[in-house]
């Protein structure tokens, strides 16, 4: 089974509603419920697949740890609602906590993501997805990793600028 990991904006009403809602989860996800909220049906996304794990690693230089805001792709935020874990997780973050992931991201440079990436030890520790040593002949993890890294710095600036939530499903 793939784990896939979709990042979401969302307003700040909007966050409420789905704590206050869980079970219109699945509907939110969907697009079928905005909440009637107009400017949260403007929302960005950002699909960053089965990257989730290894992006985790580069940033936090671990697999489960790390400090806050840079986990937030494994920890942090609020649960929405009982989502069996063989189906996933879903979590929030608050508009402050998304100003402050945007500046952890924009203050770490690419750098140190490049000397960050240890195929062996990844591999070691059980990095979803698991081919780190022995990657598709047309896949260049790393690349795709750097590449997804500057993708999610653009991403939390544009939602930091609007002044909106995250949500972060995978599943």
């Amino acid at each position: 089974m793939e784990m896939l990991c979709t990042l979401r904006s969302l307003t700040e009403n909007q966050r409420r509603a789905l704590l206050a809602a869980p079970g219109q989860l699945e509907a939110f996800l969907d697009d079928e419920e905005d909440f009637e909220d107009a400017e949260g049906a403007r929302f960005l996304e950002l699909d960053i697949g089965e990257t989730w794990h290894g992006l985790q690693y580069l940033l936090t230089h671990t697999a489960w740890e790390g400090q806050a805001p840079l986990d937030f792709l494994v920890r942090g935020g609020e649960d929405v609602g009982d989502i069996p874990s063989d189906e996933g997780t879903a979590r929030l973050f608050t508009p402050a906590q998304v100003q402050e992931l945007s500046r952890a991201l924009q203050a770490l440079p690419a750098s140190t993501l490049r000397q960050r990436y240890e195929p062996a030890r990844m591999q070691r520790e059980d990095i979803y997805p698991g081919f780190w040593e022995e990657p598709p002949p047309d896949l260049d993890p790393q690349e795709e990793l750097l590449s997804y890294f500057e993708e999610l710095k653009k991403f939390a600036a544009s939602m930091a600028r609007r002044g909106h939530a995250l949500l972060v499903f995978i599943g």
